[in-house]
């Protein structure tokens, strides 16, 4: 940090509602700390903001310095672009409301909200915003990206459901996004990641659901991986609009769900989750298990919340993480021989893989109604996680996701993949992610609101150059 701005620092706390805190203050290591224990960086400031005002304040300090800018909204990302090193880190975990209009089913949700934040207030009125499936996952970083989870097949992505955003955009200044109201920059930040600004709030469209949905789980053992996945292909085709699916290679956990002689077992999950009737879900749970007898399966009605909290554990904090995400049309014998080869060469007993069957809803949005990185095809969103204790382990692992997934590249429907599963940003990962047109698109638009790409620290998307 130069001299100018430690003495510059008084400056800052005097615009800001929220504290500026810096190295020497008792809690900066802990508001510089990001859910994967791999990521350590120290930025000169911190500044906590309490409003869209106070983001205002700190992005015009950061400007008028020519500061590096990070932005912290949940701090879930494996790649922990929200802390950086030296400069300025724009903290929103202090805006963390969340307000629902039951009569419309419409929620205004805070800009550092996490999904438990969301769920909680939604589902007092027995509503819910499709979003991720992990709680702790911060409502920013997910939103902007895309947004995939249990509800993708039935409503679609998290931008398939943003009604509008407040943005502070790289000049200070705070706009609304809508489709009436800076269309340009609505299109963009649903799908294209926080390169258009800071958005400290999101109006999302919510949906009935629960209070109870219905959940089972399958396993299977690590030898019967093909046998799996080929039940996946099939089952997938011909599920219920009301039922969901996700498919996980991982070791069992030592849940009370899970007898004991299977704790740490390696093997095949299937999670069936329904949202319509409950013989509706006991249909298909019936055909899995007569199709492929389990090792054990669990099957309950569920709280929607209990759900979204079920895999928790897998983002907790202090891990050490790495992970890559590829999108295949479908799980053809070349791929399940790739698939089941890998999953079991990984060191970590923690390491995962995971399978999102995107059909349904997803595919029924045109690919060029938002900037969601990804075709609207139906397809299987595969992503390969390393999870570990050590950094040792994980320097194991890390070359396990990249082998892997670089012998699933001949199945792959583009090299981009999906921008929210990318620990490394790639700049030509990144371009064929959205695509030339969409790419050129985003770039003129990034032009508009952020011409110096202050913005940078993610996914970044340049901006074009214009001719004056």
């Amino acid at each position: 940090m130069t001299g100018t701005v430690q003495e510059d620092i008084d400056l800052l706390r005097g615009a800001m509602d929220g504290p500026v805190i810096g190295p020497a203050d008792a809690d900066y290591d802990g508001a510089r700390t990001v859910m994967n224990a791999a990521v350590s960086r120290r930025p000169d400031l911190i500044a906590r903001c309490l409003s869209a005002t106070d983001v205002s304040a700190a992005i015009k300090f950061a400007r008028e310095r020519r500061l590096e800018v990070s932005v912290r909204g949940g701090a879930h990302s494996t790649a922990g672009h929200g802390v950086c090193d030296d400069g300025l880190m724009i903290d929103l975990s202090q805006i963390r409301h969340v307000s629902v209009d039951p009569q419309n089913a419409r929620v205004r949700v805070g800009g550092g909200a996490r999904l438990a934040d969301m769920d909680a207030t939604t589902q007092a009125h027995g509503l819910a915003v499709p979003a991720g499936v992990v709680s702790n996952t911060g409502v920013g970083g997910l939103t902007l990206g895309g947004g995939m989870g249990w509800l993708t097949r039935k409503h679609g992505l998290t931008v398939d459901n943003l009604l509008s955003a407040e943005v502070v955009t790289a000049d200070g200044e705070i706009r609304r996004a809508a489709p009436e109201e800076h269309a340009d920059l609505f299109w963009a930040i649903r799908g294209g990641g926080g390169n258009f600004g800071v958005v400290t709030a999101f109006e999302f469209q919510a949906h009935k659901v629960g209070p109870l949905v219905q959940f089972g789980i399958f396993f299977w053992s690590l030898d019967r991986g093909a046998e799996v996945l080929r039940l996946v292909q099939d089952v997938v085709d011909s599920l219920p609009r009301e039922v969901t699916t996700i498919i996980f290679g991982f070791s069992a956990p030592p849940a009370p769900f899970v007898p004991a002689e299977y704790h740490f077992q390696p093997g095949y999950a299937l999670f069936l989750v329904g949202f319509g009737s409950a013989e509706e879900h006991a249909a298909v749970a019936e055909q899995i298990r007569g199709t492929l007898p389990p090792l054990f399966e669990f099957v309950t009605p569920m709280p929607y919340v209990a759900l979204q909290q079920l895999l928790d554990e897998a983002g907790t904090w202090g891990l050490f993480e790495y992970e890559k995400g590829i999108q295949i049309s479908r799980v053809s014998d070349e791929a399940i021989e790739v698939i089941t080869t890998h999953l079991a060469q990984r060191t970590s007993p923690i390491s995962n893989l995971v399978l999102y069957p995107l059909t349904g809803a997803y595919t029924e949005v045109g690919d060029d109604a938002t900037s969601f990185g990804g075709g609207r095809s139906p397809r299987i969103d595969v992503v390969i996680n390393a999870v570990a204790t050590n950094p040792e382990t994980l320097a194991a692992d890390r070359a396990w996701v990249r082998s892997f997934w670089s012998a699933l590249q001949p199945y792959a429907i583009s090299v981009g993949g999906y921008v929210n599963e990318m620990t490394e940003y790639e700049e030509d990962r990144v371009k064929a992610s959205y695509g030339p047109v969409k790419y050129d698109r985003l770039a003129r638009i990034k032009a508009v609101y952020d011409p110096e790409n202050m913005f940078h620290r993610n996914a970044n998307i340049k901006p074009a150059t214009i001719p004056t």
